[in-house]
């Protein structure tokens, strides 16, 4: 099947809409509020996203993969995923996961719903225990990169994807795809994007999709 698109979505914030996916974990790691306070920090300029991905992974030190992996199952999600995804390879346009969250967390929503994970910061692991060090770090140019990188390994052209985020780490993507849409989003991904809306649904964007998608055809 010959892809006529590629549509990149962000994960924290967008597909998890009530909290982040780093802070869902270490609620349950135990160091929520010193993950919550680092993030905030990133949000405001503070903090660079390798110092939050250092204070985060220091949590993780030896708790088991398998552990991770069945707390994901709760992740609380936005509703409409499925309809979305379906959509989407219903139309030969590859949806992928573009985001800073942690790879598990990645890997976890793609294997659920049918995304494409393409990258995010590592975890380092020891065994069959994470060893709270971080292994590979990952930043929104990198998730930019990442993305460009895959539409050329899938023959896609940028002029034939598009990208759903919420926030600041998502702007870098939306400067090289020439349609962008801020779900949720704070000031200044809403400034960046082409398009932007509020919706508890995540069903609500296939009218933006398929406007896109007539304009590749």
């Amino acid at each position: 099947m010959t892809l006529r698109g590629i549509a990149f979505f962000d994960i924290d914030g967008t597909l998890v809409p009530s909290m982040s996916s780093g802070s869902f974990l270490a609620a349950r790691l135990g160091h929520q509020q010193a993950l919550d306070d680092a993030e905030l920090r990133y949000a405001a300029g503070e903090l660079t996203n390798q110092e939050v991905s250092v204070i985060d992974a220091e949590g993780w030190r030896g708790v088991s993969v398998e552990s991770v992996d069945q707390w994901l199952e709760a992740l609380p999600l936005i509703n409409g995923i499925d309809d979305v995804t379906a959509w989407c390879r219903s139309h030969r346009i590859e949806p992928v996961l573009a985001s800073l969250a942690w790879q598990p967390v990645s890997s976890s929503i793609a294997r659920r719903f049918g995304f494409t994970a393409n990258g995010g910061p590592r975890v380092g692991v020891s065994g069959s225990s994470f060893d709270g060090t971080v292994a590979e770090h990952f930043d929104e140019y990198d998730k930019r990169d990442r993305a460009v990188d895959l539409a050329g390994e899938r023959g896609v052209p940028l002029r034939h994807c598009c990208a759903i985020g919420d926030s600041r780490s998502d702007i870098p993507l939306f400067e090289v795809v020439p349609t962008s849409l801020a779900l949720n989003a704070g000031d200044a991904a809403r400034e960046a994007a082409t398009t932007a809306i509020v919706t508890e649904d995540l069903i609500d964007v296939l009218p933006w999709l398929q406007e896109w998608e007539h304009g590749i055809d």
